[in-house]
């Protein structure tokens, strides 16, 4: 029960997840790889019960979320558990933990509308419902939650580059609006191999071969090393003509 105790703490602590996810449709693959070890880490530290899994009970979420309601004015604390919960929603790929997230994150965005951590939590959330769902309404909120928290944070590539990705996973996509946004993210960090992925395959889509590989010889020269590289030279290759 300790380890179990430390893990919320542990998940409090956690650096934020980034909205969308890598090649091959699993989301947020590196990033829950990444906080699996960081739990791994923290259940290992936790003493005497640090071998019990890293799974709460309902029973223990549901007191949380007890908790937060009774402290509906405390801000640090609907901040903290809102984005833990999503966090362990999203490593758990549960939708509906990560509705619930949803409600705590409302209301700590009504206690403080200008928080960023909050809206881009709240547009990770929204992102990961689009796509479990796929619903377009979700993306649309989401994209909401990431343009506000981007007037705080204008020079954020990464928010920009999740904007791109509601409008790449949408049904149908917006190839066109996705590209714009793309290369509004590489605009400010023309280094992002992330998006130079996803820009890739939706100037494919489009038929944009030519520039495509473009952009692919920016990827290698970045990193030669990029796993994604074999597949996206395929991509190209395979295409068919216009």
């Amino acid at each position: 029960m300790q380890a179990k105790h430390y893990l919320i703490s542990a998940l409090v602590g956690v650096a934020a997840f980034v909205g969308g996810f890598l090649l091959a449709n699993n989301l947020n693959r590196s990033e829950t790889e990444r906080l699996r070890s960081q739990l791994e880490a923290a259940k290992s530290s936790g003493g005497q019960d640090s071998k019990s899994d890293t799974s709460l009970s309902d029973d223990e979420i549901n007191a949380k979320i007890a908790e937060a309601e009774d402290n509906a004015q405390n801000f640090p604390f609907q901040k903290g558990l809102g984005l833990a919960l999503y966090r362990y929603g999203a490593m758990k790929q549960d939708a509906s933990l990560i509705e619930r997230s949803i409600l705590i994150l409302e209301r700590a965005n009504k206690l403080d509308p200008k928080d960023t951590d909050v809206l881009t939590g709240l547009g990770n959330a929204h992102f990961d419902i689009g796509y479990y769902k796929k619903d377009n309404e979700a993306f649309s909120r989401s994209r909401t939650f990431y343009e506000t928290a981007l007037k705080e944070r204008p020079d954020d590539a990464e928010l920009i580059t999740d904007i791109a990705l509601t409008y790449y996973l949408q049904q149908p996509s917006d190839l066109e609006r996705a590209a714009v946004e793309f290369e509004r993210s590489l605009a400010k960090n023309p280094k992002s191999e992330k998006t130079l992925q996803f820009y890739i395959q939706t100037l494919v889509k489009q038929n944009k071969h030519e520039k495509a590989g473009e952009q692919l010889a920016k990827l290698r020269e970045i990193n030669p090393q990029n796993s994604s590289i074999a597949e996206l030279a395929s991509l190209i290759n395979n295409a068919p003509a216009k």
